[in-house]
């Protein structure tokens, strides 16, 4: 084979594949160039004139490395890895670097499995990261528990790429033992470690960084990109359903620090991917924005697969994995085609792939729910103060205000008021238990939503303004094995997320329909058009995200890392 492809590359013999007529952008240089692109042995092996016994004309066109999505969750599409490769790829995006937390925090290590298995089934080339916040804190319950050693047994195993994103920096700062023998583990085995350190600076971002920590998702505006960057990190530009921060911290890349900018979309739903694209979308904003085509097109190739040593990818350049994606333009970012190891994987939006799908059984029936009943809602309250969730457009970030509340009888009264009872029921070992709350700025009036994705143990969370509500919500999570549901007046409305309450094995094209007709329904029912009401739901009960959020255990204090009473 290295004979041919040196054949290849000197025009003595005919390429595989060649791309004719064509610009393609140079990451190397920045600049727009023209030339075929020669692949063979699903390999690149020149960029000039050649001839190929296949020959692609893209006169008018640009190609560009394939995308990698640096950062991301594959379940967060609720859809089965083979679906979502089946929207995600003809996109341009031929890597993702995808930290199964999710469903490993439901099923451990065996829900990574099921997600490297049944990637296998298409061309998308899915770098895992072990989980390393299993669960997320030590303030919630999970399906799973990854403590220091599990992580030491199973960071040097081939299907992790690195550790994932740690959520618990304030574990890394207070040099907690169990957290320091994970990131020991993982440089140890001579992997990546992912961050998440919103709001972290001075000595403190130092110290964080000193541990070994290279990425961050979670910067909230430039001047935190610009610091983490100046301190050595590379920082991820994110593009996700109910976070989105690209077209904000893009302002801080420049021609200095451009090499340390990432492009991301962390959690993006399958309506969205379906409507508005992956990475595609992320370029379209970056440059709406104001990037410069070509650094945005870097971001999203080059420098992520220098930061997460994808060695022979994010470039066209001899040598380089065949991993290309064609677009029409660099603004609009519409992509004609996709090369994937060399072999034409996507064309005009349309996968050329599909067929064997995996489901295995230890994803399956995953909800396990003590007794539920109406009064299991109830919520007393002390004084007539409280402390309220309010929730913010846009962002996963909350806030905590104070409002005044009646209380009758034992519960709060919410009839006249823009609050609502927010609940986190476990449902991995029956347990029993729930964690009350109250939420501002959804906007629901009577009846219940609920559902099995709460990030990131994923118990169920459940909001409504009436106790039978919610508890008949809860009660068809159980019946459905887990998923979304609407209830109003005891009726519900539901979809099936039978893959560990998280993903669905339909046809991206069938779930997408009947999530909108949920969706459909919530807003029906009052939730504010500028919410986003399942995934914005699902991540209340993340207790690493400021400022105040709801596990199972009760109402947690993000910024100062405790529970907190719902009393004010």
């Amino acid at each position: 084979m290295l004979e041919k492809i040196i054949d290849a590359a000197l025009g003595n013999a005919k390429a595989d594949i060649v791309l004719k007529n064509g610009k393609y952008v140079n990451v190397f240089t920045g600049r727009i160039e023209e030339g075929d692109i020669a692949v063979c042995g699903g390999k690149i092996v020149g960029v000039g004139k050649y001839e190929g016994e296949r020959e692609i004309d893209i006169a008018g066109k640009i190609a560009v490395p394939g995308l990698i999505d640096a950062h991301m969750h594959i379940e967060s599409s609720q859809l089965s890895p083979e679906e979502f490769a089946r929207l995600a790829v003809p996109r341009g995006t031929t890597t993702v670097i995808a930290d199964p937390h999710e469903i490993t925090n439901v099923c451990g290590i065996a829900g990574a499995e099921y997600i490297a298995r049944a990637a296998k089934n298409t061309p998308l080339e899915v770098k895992l990261m072990l989980p390393s916040c299993v669960p997320a804190t030590p303030f919630e319950t999970s399906g799973a528990v990854l403590g220091g050693r599990e992580t030491a047994e199973a960071i040097g195993r081939d299907l992790f790429w690195g550790l994932g994103e740690f959520m618990n920096y304030p574990g890394v700062i207070g040099k907690d033992p169990e957290v320091l023998q994970k990131i020991a583990a993982a440089h140890a085995a001579g992997k990546v470690v992912d961050g998440h350190a919103p709001n972290t600076s001075g000595k403190g971002l130092n110290a964080y960084i000193a541990a070994g920590i290279s990425t961050d998702h979670e910067c909230v505006s430039p001047a935190e990109a610009e610091e983490k960057i100046a301190k050595g990190m590379y920082v991820h530009l994110r593009a996700g359903s109910a976070t989105r921060n690209v077209a904000v911290n893009c302002k801080a890349v420049n021609a200095a620090n451009l090499r340390r900018f990432l492009l991301c979309t962390d959690d993006r739903h399958a309506a969205d991917l379906k409507a508005n694209g992956h990475l595609d979308n992320a370029l379209r904003i970056a440059v709406a924005a104001g990037m410069d085509p070509v650094w945005a097109v870097i971001a999203a190739t080059l420098n992520g697969a220098e930061c997460y040593r994808l060695y022979g990818k994010g470039a066209i350049a001899p040598g380089y994995d065949a991993d290309i994606a064609v677009f029409d333009d660099l603004k609009d970012f519409a992509c004609a085609l996709v090369l994937k190891n060399g072999n034409l994987v996507a064309e005009e939006g349309r996968a050329l792939f599909g067929g064997e799908r995996y489901l295995s059984d230890a994803v399956k029936n995953t909800v396990h729910v003590g007794k539920v009943t109406a009064d299991s809602f109830r919520l007393a309250l002390r004084g007539e103060k409280a402390n309220v969730i309010r929730l913010i457009p846009d962002n996963v970030v909350t806030e905590r205000v104070v409002r005044a509340v009646e209380s009758r009888s034992g519960d709060v009264v919410l009839k006249g008021t823009d609050l609502l009872k927010l609940a986190v029921v476990e449902r991995h070992h029956a347990s029993g238990n729930i964690g009350l709350g109250l939420l501002e700025g959804y906007g629901l009036k009577d009846g219940a939503i609920a559902l099995t994705v709460a990030h990131d143990s994923h118990n169920i969370i459940v909001l409504g303004d009436n106790n039978a509500d919610m508890a008949a919500a809860v009660e068809e999570l159980r019946r459905i094995g887990g998923g979304m549901t609407v209830v109003r007046g005891g009726k519900a409305e539901s979809l099936p997320l039978d893959i560990a309450g998280l993903m669905s094995s339909l046809p991206a094209e069938e779930y997408i329909a009947r999530s909108e007709e949920l969706l459909a329904r919530a807003y029906a029912m009052g939730v504010k058009k500028d919410v986003e009401a399942f995934m914005s739901l699902s991540f209340l009960a993340l207790p690493v995200i400021p400022s105040v959020k709801l596990t199972d255990k009760g109402l947690f204090d993000v910024d100062r890392f405790c529970f907190m009473s719902v009393d004010a």
